[in-house]
């Protein structure tokens, strides 16, 4: 009898036992299956065939067939303008192709180190042999800006590009055949090439030739050079596209999860940090994001947290200025009461050294608590920005709440070395467990309050000053349109809103991002300086102190 008790004591203990370890069993055949699948996707998004999934590029269409592939298989609902696509169009601008090039008596000038074409140059070849000192009909002409910059040194409306393409179709007229222009001054010139450059072409090329290359090449303004010259510039517009899927649960607010999946492509654009026509596959970058939204979908498909929709999402031309999830936004395909939105990007590299950061941690009051019930055992860094250089800042500027996760960082960053064979996918599998947790610890929570942050102004490199803007990347006019305006920098403190488009800094013009920077190189803190923007269609002046 006490036998039978003893067993009878023991069934419960040795039913949970079993139970315990059943449920630990299949607890390691998800995980396992969780961390084949993120590793089956990241191979394939980040193989070569992809060519480094460039915005609107073939490598982006195999990257979007497989996407859309794995959604179908999970029956998960289609939500873009055409099934589960949205399509946009990206213009980047002009750019100088390869057959352009410039011989002086043989030798190959070096773009732009000593010479670049301008973006209204005529797409034509000539040749010829010219001298500084003289035009001649049939022959390419000389143009010093010296005088030129001189007398309009004190005009702030002053033109160069305008005077320069004027006087091309005046040399023209008089028998040139191309336009080269020099500044042998030391005043500013602010000659660049304009991509953004949207007027009639000139009649003749026209070239800009540097200090260097004059005084390389045009060392004899008497003598005459043998000169051939190309000059081939065209118009960048291609299409992405967005993926878009849904799950309905009839809820008041949605969700949206999503994460970029264009990468660098050959460098067209040239955005990498490294040199050469070379695939950049972009495992991390944002492979690892991509695998991990899909395999987040495939967990809300079969076990949904029904307090809110969720709007599955994968944002083309992200690398080009956050275009793909800024279109949505303008463009929604699906009308929504929008609760949060989780954006990742880079959760591939976590370790002990790349923890894994949570941004936009202050955008709303109920994170704190949220994020302690979720994180589990991982190693996190708080980040209370909403905004950044990722797709979260396009909701955030909209007062959305967001979280961004990100695990940094690392050597391999805009560089050909970013493989798939460099991931943590046991790491990865931890971060899409911990979002499935944020999102269960959020669903009874009802629509999230929203609050506004400090900025982050991320995206550019370091300088000695700042204005404490944020640019809008996706700005395809002439100029740097801002898209936020930080507290307590000299940009808020003059009186710059969101929208400004800055023109100039002091001497220096800017034609995008790129001349911004360039221009914010030459000063120092304490320095002082006249800013021209342009709000509407009027132009005002802002005196700016460092």
């Amino acid at each position: 009898m006490k036998k039978t008790l003893v067993v009878l004591a023991l069934c419960p203990v040795l039913v949970y036992s079993q139970s315990k370890r059943k449920k630990r069993q299949m607890e390691e055949k998800a995980n396992a299956e969780l961390v084949a699948n993120l590793k089956t996707h990241i191979q394939y998004l980040a193989d070569d065939k992809l060519e480094g999934r460039r915005a609107g590029s073939g490598g982006e269409e195999l990257a979007r067939e497989y996407i859309i592939g794995q959604y179908r298989q999970m029956g998960l609902a289609p939500a873009g303008d055409e099934d589960y696509i949205q399509r946009f169009e990206i213009n980047s601008g002009k750019s100088i192709d390869g057959p352009t090039v410039l011989k002086v008596d043989g030798k190959t000038l070096s773009p732009p180190e000593d010479y670049t074409p301008l973006a209204f140059s005529a797409n034509t070849s000539i040749s010829g042999s010219p001298a500084l000192a003289l035009n001649e009909a049939g022959q390419p002409w000389f143009r010093d800006l010296k005088d030129l910059l001189d007398d309009n040194k004190t005009n702030p409306h002053f033109d160069i590009d305008a005077e320069i393409k004027t006087t091309a179709d005046k040399f023209a007229a008089k028998g040139a055949t191309a336009l080269i222009v020099y500044n042998s001054s030391s005043l500013v010139d602010n000659v660049r090439f304009n991509k953004n450059y949207d007027g009639a072409p000139a009649k003749i090329p026209v070239v800009y030739l540097t200090k260097k290359g004059l005084s390389k090449y045009f060392s004899d303004a008497s003598a005459s050079f043998p000169i051939e010259l190309t000059v081939h510039i065209s118009e960048n517009i291609r299409t992405a596209h967005n993926i878009i899927g849904y799950i309905d649960n009839h809820a008041p607010n949605t969700v949206i999860i999503g994460a970029h999946y264009d990468h660098l492509g050959y460098n067209e654009d040239k955005n990498a940090l490294d040199t050469g026509h070379i695939i950049h596959n972009g495992a991390d970058d944002n492979a690892s994001g991509t695998a991990a939204v899909i395999e987040l979908a495939r967990m809300l498909r079969k076990s949904t947290p029904a307090g809110n929709n969720y709007l599955i999402m994968h944002f083309s031309g992200e690398e080009m200025g956050l275009l793909g999830s800024k279109y949505w936004l303008e463009y929604p395909t699906r009308k929504i009461t929008a609760n949060y939105m989780i954006n990742l990007d880079m959760v591939g590299r976590y370790d002990t050294a790349h923890k894994l950061t949570v941004g936009g941690y202050g955008t709303s009051p109920v994170w704190p608590a949220v994020l302690e019930a979720a994180k589990n055992n991982l190693l996190v860094k708080i980040d209370s920005a909403g905004s950044g250089p990722s797709d979260h800042a396009a909701f955030y500027r909209k007062d959305i709440p967001v979280l961004f996760m990100f695990t940094g960082s690392h050597p391999d960053y805009h560089k050909a070395t970013d493989d798939w064979d460099k991931i943590n996918y046991d790491g990865e599998k931890d971060i899409v467990k911990m979002v499935y947790r944020i999102v269960e610890a959020a669903n009874d929570k009802g629509r999230l309050a929203f609050t506004k942050t400090a900025e982050k102004i991320g995206g550019v490199k370091k300088m000695n000053v700042t204005l404490g803007v944020i640019p809008d990347y996706g700005y395809t006019g002439t100029g740097l349109r801002i898209d936020g305006v930080s507290p307590g920098k000299p940009g808020e403190k003059a009186g710059l809103h969101t929208g400004d488009i800055l023109l100039q800094l002091g001497d220096y013009k800017f034609t995008d991002i790129y001349s911004y920077m360039d221009a914010l190189g030459k000063f120092n803190k304490g320095d002082k300086a006249v800013l021209r923007i342009k709000r509407g269609n009027e132009e005002k002046t802002f005196d700016i102190e460092f």
